[in-house]
């Protein structure tokens, strides 16, 4: 756990993949385009200190996320959140298999979510209990705007993303990580947008709805569904890094969270590997909201215990040390 000022914090990096985006993988210059894309993103909004080459960006592989996240970043527990593109990368760009096998090594520290796409139809429904029986899923990560054949992307509110959703339901996977965020190249920025969210919430109020991203750059959109529908939960990856390129940014936006979804429904996500969770952690504890922005209530200790890893923890049936246990209230 992470201490700071007699303080101990739970960490469970909500977000984070295991890809390979090496060009032998590429199946096309939609490949190269998305990791790109990513590694724009990395330069841009982290620390010169934390910066990583290109090359390392491609593919860094299992034992490098080990030591990334649970011997420098702090994490006590990290949820895999694979995207497939299987337009763009041969052997799909989310690494099943590396992940999975991580998983059953370090079963303690890892929880390994699978992907659907629901345009797979009658043969992808079949293929999710499958999924659902070998990894023992909690949760799934659903990429709207994946390219399939023809199609640039789906709703969550078509009848076939209505299928799946029943049968995640039958099956038991109760959390359901929909990125809803920033474009990246070459996918269409339309096909990322939150409304149909508010749909599949009302309908569907047994799931966990966790809007990866918080709808950026749709952030008004995003609060307004959440505050309607209480399970609707803000996963921070991509908003963490603005901690440091653009902290007034960040308080803003950490604030309208805080302010229509409460402290309770917002979850610390690095992202990884477009950053790595230490600084973003450091940065985070460190963190509150500048005076002169009063309409935004300041982060309290126990508010940033949440958001950095009881919020999950709760999602997912995770033990969490006594240390890092919120005090009973008082009666």
């Amino acid at each position: 756990m992470y201490r700071k000022d007699g303080e101990e914090y739970f960490i469970v990096d909500a977000h984070i993949a295991l890809w390979d985006a090496r060009p032998e993988n590429q199946r096309n210059i939609h490949g190269k385009q998305f990791i790109d894309c990513f590694y724009d993103y990395h330069r841009n909004l982290s620390p010169a200190s934390e910066l990583w080459p290109y090359e390392d960006y491609l593919y860094y592989g299992g034992d490098r996320l080990m030591k990334d996240l649970f011997e420098d970043g702090y994490v006590d527990h990290a949820i895999f959140q694979p995207a497939h593109l299987g337009e763009f990368y041969r052997r799909g760009f989310g690494q099943t298999e590396e992940a999975w096998e991580l998983t059953r090594k370090h079963p303690d520290r890892l929880t390994y979510n699978h992907c659907y796409d629901p345009r797979n139809g009658e043969a992808g429904l079949d293929q999710l209990r499958a999924d659902a029986e070998r990894f023992g899923l909690q949760g799934v990560k659903l990429y709207t705007a994946e390219w399939h054949g023809e199609s640039r992307g789906y709703k969550l509110t078509d009848h076939w993303s209505y299928r799946y959703l029943e049968l995640c339901r039958e099956l038991g996977i109760r959390n359901i990580h929909v990125h809803k965020g920033p474009t990246i190249r070459p996918l269409d920025r339309d096909a990322f947008d939150v409304a149909d969210v508010d749909h599949v919430a009302s309908d569907f109020t047994d799931l966990n709805f966790i809007v990866e991203h918080c709808g950026l750059p749709r952030l008004e959109d995003f609060c307004w569904i959440a505050t309607q529908e209480p399970n609707v939960h803000a996963g921070l990856a991509v908003a963490m890094p603005f901690i440091h390129t653009r902290p007034r940014y960040f308080a803003q936006i950490i604030g309208e969270l805080h302010y229509w979804l409460g402290e309770d429904r917002i979850l610390f996500s690095s992202d990884y590997a477009l950053w790595t969770p230490r600084w973003l952690v450091e940065r985070f504890v460190d963190f509150q909201i500048p005076d002169d922005m009063t309409e935004y209530a300041p982060l309290t200790t126990v508010q940033k215990k949440k958001i950095l890893g009881l919020n999950a923890a709760s999602l997912y049936g995770l033990t969490v040390p006594a240390a890092g246990q919120q005090p009973l209230a008082v009666a």
